[in-house]
């Protein structure tokens, strides 16, 4: 029996620094890559895997994004919104939604483009009985991503947020890096403080490691398309892997891009 996951919360809180001057007017999950506004690749891939509610924080030009979005309904979904006042970081604006969050739940940074398997992390996870486990992905920028080292088991033995140190060889050419895609199991509240600012991967991830939490990494696999749009020249690439056919999300809608 396949089992579903209902919720996710994705992260649109962030004021897209690198990523300006798109992103002055415009938040970055609204930023168009081909024919509709990232987000809204970001909710038919969700739906396509059961989700059907969805809570998003809001920061930078939120009011922009939950005009777009609206309820959800026009995507078959339902949409509820945070909105910070301050910024409360990736744990911290998840943290703020805890009422909504029953069970087991998808959490996603907004800026992720991609088609991966969500349902077959999903087993993955509940198989493991794990508390949290992170998509993985093998990147060879270290000055970008987390690095994630794990067992043959997939469990995760250590995170390193963006190393510094790490030289890579003829031999490692790219490491294990965290995706940004969380499934996550409602305990994690226990380990996240209320009112203030905490990053999942900075903060609560290396706290439940050292406590000996289950945490495990779920590998990508060569085919599936993930891309972090976080830069300038990544979201020209994403536009330019849209346009190729590299990324399978069936949107199904009318083109929202004004032309």
């Amino acid at each position: 029996m396949v089992r579903k996951v209902k919720k996710a919360m994705i992260l649109a809180a962030g004021e897209g620094i690198r990523l300006r001057p798109l992103t002055l007017e415009t938040p970055k999950v609204l930023l168009p890559v081909g024919d509709f506004p990232l987000v809204e690749y970001t909710l038919a891939w969700l739906k396509s895997h059961a989700i059907s509610e969805v809570a998003i924080n809001l920061y930078h030009l939120g009011k922009k994004i939950r005009d777009c979005l609206g309820d959800g309904s026009r995507f078959g979904m339902n949409i509820v919104y945070s909105q910070e006042e301050m910024l409360l970081g990736t744990a911290g604006g998840v943290k703020r939604m805890e009422h909504i969050f029953d069970g087991t739940f998808v959490v996603l940074y907004g800026d992720n483009l991609t088609d991966f398997d969500l349902s077959a992390m999903v087993e993955f996870h509940l198989d493991k009985k794990a508390v949290a486990t992170l998509a993985v992905f093998k990147s060879s920028d270290l000055s970008e991503v987390g690095m994630v080292k794990m067992d043959r088991n997939g469990r995760i033995l250590e995170l390193v947020e963006k190393p510094k140190t790490i030289v890579l060889t003829s031999k490692s050419s790219s490491v294990s890096a965290n995706g940004g895609i969380y499934i996550l199991e409602k305990e994690i509240f226990n380990h996240i403080p209320s009112g203030s600012f905490s990053d999942f991967a900075y903060d609560i991830f290396p706290k439940l490691l050292a406590s000996g939490v289950p945490v495990y990494g779920y590998q990508l696999r060569p085919e599936d398309y993930f891309l972090d749009i976080g830069t300038i020249e990544r979201y020209k690439k994403s536009n330019m892997d849209m346009e190729a056919g590299k990324v399978r999300i069936e949107h199904g809608k009318q083109s929202s891009v004004p032309r």
